[in-house]
């Protein structure tokens, strides 16, 4: 357990790498995981989005003799699904471990909101660990890794994110057990907040926004530029829709956006009142 979803990712990267490792991530995985890959002293090399082929070119021309591969399961800015079935497959063939970043899939994904490495047949497997954050699906505030028991070991002994931060306070610890708790007795939640983030995607789809279609919670709305991206964002929250929104230095320029986060409690009135919203703060240039 860690502090924060954040102190997971850097702890896990940094003790599961080193000098005589080579890191291999997908470009756009989260800032927490390319700190611990800058911090690592590791040979790093990010190849592109969502492309295995890559991947596997990366680790059979590597110089270093281990290898771990670095991913989020879902990403964070466009809320597509990694396919980590295949990479597991890769990753052993090249004598790799594999490190996925479940943020965005836990609580959502998976038997019962088990998560993507649950539901890419991965948990339990000895050569994968997962990080997950208990402040998105679980609503506390921290940060988990999970994996074989030698390797929690060796993050206990290493991770100084781990050892020299201040420990999870109880309350978040509480919280985010009666989250568990709350998921396991009704394991609907998860496949809830899979339809009212499909029906919110089609509704701003079909409203003529430039909307991504969902693999987990998280919808992409682009935006024309940054500063209409800010100001889109502001609008909604001034009629009570709270939006996230991305732009540089976040994300590249040129693909500023909003980014909206479905849940479970949301009805169908919520979703239509968010699209409605959003729909009529659109800046000139939003639609198809």
């Amino acid at each position: 357990m860690f502090s924060s979803g954040f102190a997971a990712n850097l702890g896990a990267v940094t003790a599961l790498s080193g000098a005589e490792a080579a890191i291999v991530t997908d470009k756009y995985i989260h800032a927490s995981l390319i700190e611990g890959c800058r911090l690592s002293r590791s040979d790093v090399a990010a190849v592109a989005h969502a492309t295995p082929s890559a991947i596997k070119h990366a680790l059979a021309t590597r110089r270093k003799p281990r290898a771990l591969v670095v991913t989020d399961s879902v990403f964070s800015v466009d809320g597509d699904l990694a396919p980590l079935g295949e990479l597991a497959g890769i990753c052993r063939a090249h004598g790799a471990a594999l490190l996925v970043d479940d943020a965005h899939g836990f609580g959502v994904l998976g038997e019962g909101g088990r998560g993507a490495a649950h539901a890419a047949g991965l948990s339990g497997a000895p050569d994968v660990v997962t990080t997950v954050t208990l402040s998105k699906s679980l609503g506390a505030q921290g940060g988990a890794v999970l994996g074989p028991r030698r390797v929690i070991k060796h993050l206990v002994d290493t991770a100084r994110s781990f050892i020299f931060d201040t420990a999870l306070a109880p309350a978040s610890a509480a919280a985010a057990l009666a989250a568990l708790h709350a998921l396991k007795e009704e394991p609907g939640l998860a496949e809830k907040v899979l339809e009212n983030a499909g029906n919110l995607a089609m509704s701003l789809k079909a409203a003529g926004l430039k909307a991504s279609m969902p693999d987990a919670a998280v919808i992409s709305v682009q935006a024309p530029s940054a500063q209409t991206a800010a100001a889109w964002a502001a609008a909604c929250a001034e009629q009570g829709i709270r939006v996230g929104c991305f732009r540089p230095p976040s994300v590249p320029d040129g693909i500023s956006r909003l980014r909206l986060t479905a849940r479970a409690d949301l009805t169908e009135s919520d979703v239509d009142r968010a699209v409605k919203v959003i729909t009529a703060t659109a800046p000139r240039g939003a639609a198809n």
